[in-house]
């Protein structure tokens, strides 16, 4: 069964209740996990661009802007709690070494490397040190840079599911190039998945058809919301069709054996009206 993961990231807004509803919908909806982020602020980003100024509602800066969309460790356990009364799974992407031994105490079902980090080649090596499935994106990525980080897992031994990722937000119908999903699946002979930005599911749905074993799609209260991802965000009813044309897949592809089935015989005994001739 496709493995569908909401992706909530830095869409609650450093708003916990924001986050429990958005945890809630997922749950309702019929996901199977949702996903945040964790960056360690002050390695992440450099000086000069925390101190540039930029409007938010946290502040002027784009420190108080990237402070405001962290949660605490402390908010955290909050999370885990609910999620596990939900009895959802939930796991982080790290952008950061520190933040993923922070994240360690947590014992997520996954990893996940985001695109951003994905050809950081000793980040990959710490991650895929811990021996946990891992789902790696590969926006902005080409091939000889997807073999690199292939092979560090492999050398690891960590199991790793890829992500096809087109890192625009939102992303053109024109530039998803699906196809890739078969590329990867013949490349490196490994599950490959989907992390969608589009604004629409019918991509996502199609990913799925090709064979995708795992789709990940951003999620949101509102899609005019602030923020950078919200654009490119599922709102509740969209994200409900997805998952319930996604979980249709498995009983309306079958098994692929051509059979004529037992429904079909007095259909062809009123229909081959020609046949009762012979």
């Amino acid at each position: 069964m496709t493995y569908i993961i909401a992706e909530i990231g830095i869409n609650h807004n450093g708003d916990l209740e924001i986050a429990k509803e958005l945890i809630s919908q997922a749950k309702s909806a019929g996901c199977d996990a949702v996903k945040f982020q964790k960056r360690t602020i002050e390695i992440v980003y450099s000086e000069d661009i925390l101190n540039q100024k930029r409007e938010s509602p946290w502040g002027n800066t784009q420190r108080e802007q990237k402070e405001g969309l962290e949660f605490s460790i402390k908010e955290f356990d909050i999370i885990d709690q609910f999620c596990k009364d939900l009895q959802i799974d939930w796991f982080a992407s790290s952008w950061d070494i520190e933040s993923q031994k922070l994240m360690q105490k947590y014992n997520f079902p996954h990893n996940k490397i985001a695109s951003a980090m994905a050809t950081n080649h000793e980040f990959l090596r710490f991650v895929a040190n811990e021996k946990r499935h891992t789902f790696i994106s590969t926006g902005m990525m080409d091939l000889n840079m997807i073999d690199v980080a292939v092979n560090i897992f492999k050398n690891y031994s960590c199991a790793f599911t890829l992500l096809h990722t087109v890192s625009t937000y939102p992303a053109l119908e024109e530039d998803l190039n699906l196809n890739c999903i078969k590329t990867l699946q013949a490349r490196y002979k490994v599950p490959v998945g989907y992390s969608g930005h589009e604004t629409s599911v019918t991509p996502s749905f199609i990913a799925a058809t090709l064979g995708a074993t795992a789709i990940e799609r951003h999620i949101t209260l509102n899609r005019a919301m602030y923020g950078s991802d919200q654009a490119a965000s599922l709102e509740y009813p969209g994200l409900v069709q997805l998952v319930n044309m996604i979980r249709k897949l498995p009983k309306c592809l079958g098994d692929g054996e051509v059979k004529f089935l037992e429904k079909e015989i007095p259909i062809a005994k009123k229909l081959r009206y020609w046949n009762k001739k012979n």
